[in-house]
């Protein structure tokens, strides 16, 4: 229990610690430095959706020989599917725009941020509660030691998140702690995410595959519409690809030496 619970927070320690950064660094964050990390979070998740989700998923099925990617690609399709509903669905506004997405509303400016943020997060949320649950249950061959570095793996993707989301309401006239606060705040949709998934554990086991592929499209989704284009527009889109590679390697050998 204490190491589902570790693995549950640890994501939201990484988000707490990048919101942090309004206590030392200026109003507005460096083009340069915000370029590094988008491509630094894409590299993580990009590499997290494969090694801890898309391959765990195959191998889980993999006495069915060829049909054995099946459930992957079906539970990736509907992944991306969900996701795409959801980005459609709900107002939000991304960080650095200047016009929302979504149907109309009358949400404010920080409501719709804060929405478009637990677009961002849920996915990785449900990422750690089905590589949690597929643990505790011995399925898909995944360990607690890998479920446990998927989860650092998304807190460090997190850091940069969380100061991305902190550092704009600090330029936009908030105090520090406000700022920190909401930075913080923006990713305690992950640990409600991933518990609601373990709690539910013994229901899914059947289809942990398809939930397991099912978060890998979802993240990946969040990397392709909303992560890399923002860290490829304008200039130094070259830090965003290095930032990518370095995050890709980390979450990777996290992964492989940990699982």
């Amino acid at each position: 229990m204490t190491t589902l619970l570790i693995g549950l927070l640890i994501p939201l320690l990484g988000t707490m610690l990048g919101a942090s950064f309004v206590f030392f660094m200026k109003k507005d964050m460096p083009v340069r430095l915000q370029k590094a990390l988008l491509g630094f979070a894409s590299g993580v998740m990009v590499a997290a959706s494969v090694w801890s989700l898309l391959i765990p998923a195959i191998e889980a099925e993999a006495d069915k020989g060829p049909w054995a990617v099946m459930p992957a690609a079906v539970g990736f399709l509907l992944g991306i599917l969900f996701l795409l509903a959801i980005d459609e669905l709900t107002p939000h506004l991304h960080v650095g725009a200047t016009s929302p997405e979504g149907p109309r509303s009358k949400l404010s400016r920080t409501a719709m941020l804060a929405l478009a943020v637990t677009i961002h997060n849920l996915p990785e949320g449900m990422a750690v509660g089905v590589v949690l649950a597929g643990a505790t249950q011995g399925t898909a061959g995944l360990s607690l030691s890998a479920a446990i570095a998927v989860s650092l793996g998304i807190a460090i993707q997190n850091i940069p998140e969380g100061a991305i989301i902190s550092m704009p309401m600090r330029a936009a006239g908030n105090s520090r702690w406000r700022s920190f606060l909401i930075g913080s705040l923006s990713g305690i949709v992950e640990p409600i995410g991933g518990l609601l998934v373990i709690l539910l554990a013994a229901w899914l086991t059947p289809i942990l595959p398809y939930l397991l592929a099912f978060a890998a499209g979802a993240m990946l989704y969040v990397v392709v519409e909303e992560l890399i284009p923002e860290a490829s527009q304008g200039t130094h889109s070259n830090l965003s690809t290095i930032g990518f590679a370095i995050g890709f390697v980390l979450m990777m050998v996290l992964d492989v030496v940990l699982g």
